[in-house]
């Protein structure tokens, strides 16, 4: 009894001696240090400002890329183009939650069915203030709750889940000689992102007759749709709920801020085709052979390595935010902090990771010529009046062909063109901050043509050597697909951003400069 007594004793002089019972501002202790990981496949990127846009002659005098000096973040970015078999692990992990859901729904028997999903998962329903646990008899709303479970591997010629499948494939009519083949026209993805430019917006909704909230009111706000589909499920129209009022604060001052009440309406929801056109390849090129091109170069592993094309702006898109919850959810499996989002990079930061750190220079291994000192050709482009061989590539090359630049990225220049965020707009560079460089629009079905360009950089293998230029900017609309765009991907470093990435993260008692 004695020694309880001096324990508990030395306990509470401990915790009496603690910071917390100081007084004193500490910020909350316990927080882990973090230390950044460069994601498997990128390079660091650092902070910098380098001259934007065209810094020698302007060759057909387009007068668009005016020089500009401009600062930008650390980053990452992907040291190849996404390949066709890394593309192809985003479609065949769509094809395969497809097959997942189906087999849960079509199972007749609850504790098959319950094997699917991660029913072990407790979901705090913040309405009722109580966890939900698995129900067996609604599978409507285990779904709606619980994840996929992913432990469950499963065969496609398994003939008890052959039925549960079928309707996946083509249909009999449809088939080539019989062969039983994946209907790529249902790999569609549903995803979500925020639209934090509108959410950042203040003053009141502009309502105007178009639309429906809850009570079946017709609204609509000045630029984002706010009808929603039915629900998929029990066919029942999905208002939003929005706080229309204006509402006033303890002083009397107009609350400024737009859909405060509820953050839903800047949760954008859609839901995407995945699957790559294969046919651009025949429809880019009149009077021009390309089919053997259609038929094998996403699929067959010959082109494994070979940039991913036919994916439209808004697939890049969707690829990146898969990747993003692909990491972010192993991370927290694995007690780990989130990190940023994937994402295509800006225009500002494609031009500072193409250009290596090199002041001035005409193309991403400096300049000013396309050979090297022995002749050769330095990217895959179209030398020479169309001698398309004589750079070594044909159509594409391999993700990792000829040398990187100082960055350590290949292909800045030819093998694809790269989407990037950054909407086009040709006079981008006067009315852009220099921080950070930057232009988005995110377009409506219903706006014009025009509205719905986004810049491409780096020019392909189709190209004349004017567009592998560092400075040199075109575009491409942003639902079209074409055999000569591909991308890759940036991350938006967590930290300072300096040059020396292992002094970045950790303990930071002292300041991260230390002036010599």
């Amino acid at each position: 009894m004695k020694k309880i007594f001096l324990l508990a004793l030395l306990a509470i002089t401990i915790v009496s001696c603690g910071p917390r019972r100081t007084g004193e501002l500490t910020g909350v202790l316990g927080r882990p240090v973090y230390y950044p990981q460069i994601p498997l496949g990128m390079v660091y990127i650092p902070s910098g400002s380098y001259q934007m846009g065209q810094n020698d002659h302007d060759v057909p005098f387009l007068h668009q890329t005016r020089a500009k000096t401009v600062s930008v973040q650390a980053f990452y970015m992907d040291q190849t183009e996404i390949s066709n078999n890394e593309y192809r692990q985003f479609v065949e992990w769509v094809r395969d939650s497809i097959a997942r859901d189906k087999i849960f729904y079509g199972l007749e028997e609850d504790e098959e069915a319950s094997e699917w999903i991660n029913y072990q998962e407790m979901y705090f329903d913040e309405g009722a203030l109580e966890y939900v646990e698995y129900d067996p008899s609604d599978r409507e709303m285990n779904r709606e709750i619980f994840s996929l479970n992913w432990d469950r591997d499963f065969s496609y010629d398994d003939p008890d889940l052959v039925p549960l499948l079928a309707d996946m494939y083509y249909p009999q009519p449809q088939r080539f000689y019989k062969r039983r083949e994946i209907d790529v026209r249902k790999l569609m993805f549903r995803y979500y992102w925020i639209d934090y430019r509108e959410a950042a917006k203040r003053g009141r909704i502009n309502i105007t007759p178009n639309a429906y909230d809850n009570q079946g009111n017709k609204l609509v706000d000045d630029h984002r749709e706010l009808e929603t589909p039915p629900h998929p499920f029990t066919g029942e129209p999905q208002g939003q709920d929005l706080d229309l009022s204006n509402g006033i604060n303890k002083k009397g001052q107009s609350n400024a801020i737009r859909g405060h009440a509820n953050r839903q309406r800047f949760i954008i929801d859609e839901i995407i085709n995945v699957y790559p056109d294969t046919l651009c390849w025949v429809r880019d090129f009149t009077y021009s052979f390309h089919d053997p091109m259609t038929g094998m170069y996403f699929w067959h592993p010959a082109y494994d390595n070979y940039p991913v094309v036919g994916v439209t702006w808004t697939q890049a898109k969707a690829f990146s935010v898969w990747r993003t919850q692909l990491l972010n959810s192993w991370l927290v499996s694995m007690g780990e902090l989130f990190v940023n989002d994937f994402r295509l990079p800006t225009e500002a930061e494609w031009e500072r990771a193409s250009r290596g750190g090199l002041e001035m220079s005409n193309y991403p291994w400096g300049g000013p010529y396309i050979r090297n000192e022995s002749g050769c050709f330095l990217g895959n482009f179209k030398p020479m009046r169309g001698r398309y061989f004589e750079d070594g590539g044909f159509h594409t090359v391999k993700v990792f062909s000829y040398n990187p630049n100082n960055f350590g990225l290949y292909c800045m220049a030819g093998n694809v063109a790269e989407w990037c965020e950054t909407a086009y707009d040709e006079s981008m560079y006067e009315f852009s901050h220099d921080l950070n460089t930057d232009y988005r629009y995110d377009a409506m079905d219903w706006d014009p043509p025009s509205m719905k360009r986004k810049v491409i950089r780096g020019g392909s293998w189709k190209d004349i050597g004017y567009y592998l230029r560092n400075s040199t900017r075109t575009y491409e609309y942003r639902d079209t697909a074409k055999s000569y765009i591909g991308y890759r991907n940036v991350m938006t470093h967590l930290g300072r951003g300096g040059k020396d990435f292992s002094r970045e993260g950790g303990e930071e008692i002292r300041s991260d400069i230390q002036l010599r």
